[in-house]
Order: C-alpha cells, then structure tokens, then sequence
C-alpha cells in the first residue's frame, strides 16, 4: 500500500485508486472490486476502532465520515456513511476520516471525544466510535443543532446498552470545547492543512477518465460518462450496476455473492446533476437521497416526515434515489409518493433515450421495465400545482431506520368538497409498489367526506392481497392501509394536526 505524494493526473493510472487519509494520499493497487471500506480499515490497516455490528448498515457501529469536492470542485461536502457495506473502490478521489483521524497533536481528545468522556456517554463502548463519528459530521455542518435535529443525526446510531441520555447530553456539550479552528483534522504530520490546502489536496487526485480495476478476473468499472456507462453495460451484459451500495453491498455481506463485473455510477456527471425548472424537478439518478430528498421537500414539505424516516442518515448519504427505483423492491419507500405525483423516468441505452411514466415501470417482484443494457439516467417528478396536496403515510415496528411494513401516498385535488382528481399508490402490498385503482374510482369525482372514505377503504380489499411476513401479517397491512387513508381523510378535513413523527418529539 504504497503512500504518495502530490501527483498530476497524467501520473495517474486508471487501474488504482487513491484517496486521502489522515493529509496523505493513500494509493492503491489491485483492489479487491467488493472489499469493503469497513474490512479495509480493520484488517489492512489495523484501524480497529471502527467496528462491525450488522454488517448491513444498520447498526452504525462502523460509521466513517468522507469528504469529497462538489460538482464544481470549489467546495468540501462532508457526511457520515457506513463503512461495512460500502466498496473500497468508491472512495477513489476521496477523503476518508475514521475515528483514530480525531486524535489531536499531542494526543488532545476532539471536542466531540471529549464531551462523550465528560457526559459518560461511552458506556460500554461498542458503539461510541460510530456515534463519535456522526456527532462529528454534526458539529462540522451544524453549529446550533436543536434536539430534533440532533436526534436525526444519531438516527443510524443504535445503543445496545438503551442509554441515548447521555450521549444527547454530549451532543449538546461538544460546542462548549475549544474549537478545532479552521482545519479539520489532526494531519498524520501533527502540522494543520486549512481548508483550501485540503481542496487543493483533492483536486490533485481527482480525475477526469474513467476508473477499471481488474483483480483475479473481476473487475470494478466506474465510467466518467452516459455513453461510457451505457457502452460498459453493453459490453457487460451481466454487470453489477452499484450506486449508493446499501442494497448492493448487502449481497456480499449477507448473501455472500461473489460479482465478476460491478458498474458503478458514482463518477457520471450527468447522473449527479439535480435540477428544478419551469415545470419539473429533474433529478440525476447518481443523486443521493440527501440530496434528492432535500430539493423535494422544498417544494412538498408534507414529505418531510416521510423521508426523515427513510433509511438513517448514514444511508441516505449513500443511498441514491435512482438505485432505490431501479431495484424494484415493493417496499421502496420513495415510489409511493413519486408515483402518485406523476413522477416519469428518463432511461437511457447505446440506442438512445425513452421516457418511461413511474406507474408503468414496475413489471412484478423486482422485474423492471429495463431492457439489457439500459439504466436510470433522470427522474423527473412534477412541481405541484395550486391547491394540490400530495402526502405519505409509513407503517414500521420502530420509527426510525425501519423497513416499511405498509407506505401509503395519496395525490388530492379538490373543487369544494368535490374530488376533482386522487391518486393513492401502496408499498409492502403486493409483488410491486402499485396504484391503488378501485379506491381511486370510489374516491374520484366523489364528495369528499367520511362515508366516501369508508367505501374507498373497503375497496382497498379489491386492489390488493397481501401477504404474511416477519414485518406484517396480511390483515395488519390491509387494515393498516384502510386506516392511514381514512388519517389522510382526518388530516385533510382539519382533524389532526399533529403528525406522527413530531408526537413526544422535543425541539
């Protein structure tokens, strides 16, 4: 694992892969396509205080925190993602900070360190580096987080030892320690690099090409372009394609699956690009949740509870929502919403473009409408019109981080107390995320009042036939879906005020 110094980007071979650590450029060779991040740091590197709970992002115990440069490589973006189901290949032109990076000159604990010692907020101390860590991505791009915000943060954090009081309190403690200035970490030379020695750091290892390691006959591709990504998956008729890896990685770390050819999205530009114009917001596949989730709520601030919900932040920092539509899991938290709002998507192939509704994507369990070759390139969901209310509803044991048991979305027009138009779309149903058609016809061009609600309910029975899991039997979703909608009714009609998520929540 050879350790170099500044080089140009015509000293760079396109077969290895090089990130910063610690203030130094760590490059290497013939990597392993699937080894993960986490198995990296602990195994190579001896950097055990990064450690592995689930190995399927979600306990948190393995958080680190990347840094890499925006799309105009004039600025840092920095969050917390989990290591163990993330590829070591995807940190290439990256910044890796782990839990041993915090170390000061002279061993001084980070203010976030420190304030879990005063707070005895380590307990056990299984999980403290991983908590360690994602308060640190707080107190790097929040400087007066309020409790929601704080709990959000540490939502991808579980304690095994159920004392989240005393890390609340070192959360809130870490801002009264001394600041660690303009620089962000301890550098492996004890010597500080301001923030636009670390850009400059970045973009000397940043490149243009594409990337291709190949390591005992299986390879990692990470193309630079929409037509290289569309030639690589002609060329690879059996790929891999890997996006945000919490799916994906899950199928090495659990399923043990050994995959010859991973495509990966992460370097297209086009894929990372997130527009809004006149009539759309316009959202490239590669974007990740973070990103998506935060443009969308602007203009639907009803999702807002929704996506605080989806996943923990670790995954959402990962996670794109192009990779979350393309899997065709039923259980897709996203689709919902997207479909009801009339959400379409922009596929993309070496034959051209078509565009396809969200409605009409879905075939049967995880079966697409993507032909061979073909990929997500942009989704493209409507901005909302006047007097247009567009909302979801989710159903899990636990609040946070929890798979969905059912997801509701409903799409409402009124003119009175008249429907002039409704949409409702269900996950963890059936085989797809599907619209729920015979409660729409009960429901549209109907008076909008309680016994329209009733009758729509029962007709939910014609549109779907669950079944039983360990998440949900199949009376509970049908009944907990016949019951979100008749909530929907209450919220609309002025009935309740106060979502779920905000109930016993502090400010």
């Amino acid at each position: 694992m050879p350790m170099a110094g500044l080089r140009s980007e015509t000293d760079c071979r396109t077969d290895t892969i090089r990130f910063v650590l610690d203030g130094e450029v760590i490059e290497l060779e013939n990597v392993d396509p699937t080894r993960t991040v986490l198995q990296f740091l602990r195994e190579d590197l001896r950097r055990t205080g990064t450690k592995e709970g689930c190995a399927e992002g979600d306990c948190g115990a393995c958080t680190i925190v990347v840094a890499e440069l925006n799309r105009e490589r004039d600025d840092l973006t920095l969050r917390a993602i989990n290591s163990c189901i993330q590829f070591l290949p995807t940190l290439d032109g990256k910044e890796l900070i782990t839990v041993e990076s915090l170390n000061r000159p002279g061993n001084d604990l980070h203010p976030v360190q420190k304030a879990m010692v005063d707070c005895d907020g380590s307990q056990c101390g299984f999980c403290t580096p991983g908590f360690v860590m994602s308060l640190f991505a707080l107190y790097k791009t929040n400087a007066e987080p309020t409790r929601i915000e704080i709990d959000d943060a540490l939502a991808g954090n579980l304690c095994r030892c159920t004392g989240y009081r005393p890390i609340i309190a070192a959360a809130r403690a870490m801002y009264a320690e001394q600041p660690d200035a303009d620089d962000w970490l301890r550098q492996a030379s004890g010597t500080a690099k301001k923030p636009e020695a670390r850009l400059q750091q970045l973009k000397s290892i940043c490149r243009d090409a594409g990337l291709a390691i190949e390591h005992k006959g299986r390879r990692f591709l990470a193309p630079a372009s929409s037509d290289e990504l569309a030639e690589a998956l002609a060329k690879h008729a059996d790929a891999t394609l890997l996006a945000g890896g919490t799916d994906v990685g899950l199928w090495v770390t659990k399923q043990h699956r050994d995959l010859e050819t991973v495509v990966y999205t992460g370097r297209v530009d086009a894929l990372a690009k997130l527009e809004v114009d006149a009539t759309h917001i316009d959202i490239g596949a590669a974007v990740t949740l973070t990103d998506a989730m935060a443009v969308i709520v602007t203009h639907y601030p009803e999702l807002d509870e929704l996506f605080k919900r989806f996943g923990s932040p670790p995954i959402r920092n990962a996670a794109t929502l192009g990779g979350n539509i393309a899997n065709g899991s039923p259980i897709g938290d996203s689709m919902p919403a997207l479909m009801v709002a009339g959400t379409t998507l922009v596929l993309r192939s070496l034959q051209g473009t078509r565009e396809v509704a969200l409605n009409d994507f879905y075939i049967d369990y995880e079966v697409t409408d993507l032909k061979p070759g073909e990929f997500i390139e942009r989704i493209r969901m409507p901005l909302p019109r006047q007097g247009t209310v567009l909302r979801s509803h989710k159903l899990s044991k636990r609040f946070d981080q929890d798979i969905s048991a059912v997801c509701t979305a409903y799409y409402l027009e009124l003119d009175g107390d008249s429907v002039t138009s409704f949409r409702m779309a269900c996950g963890g149903l059936a085989a797809t995320i599907k619209r729920a058609t015979h409660c729409e016809a009960v429901i549209e061009g109907a008076v909008w009042s309680a016994e329209t609600i009733a009758l729509a309910a029962a007709a939910l029975a014609k549109d779907f036939a669950p079944i039983t899991d360990m998440r949900a039997s199949a009376a509970y979703r049908l009944r907990g879906a016949q019951n979100l909608l008749r909530r929907f009714y209450l919220e609309i009609s002025g009935e309740l005020e106060q979502t779920v998520y905000a109930y016993g929540r502090q400010g």
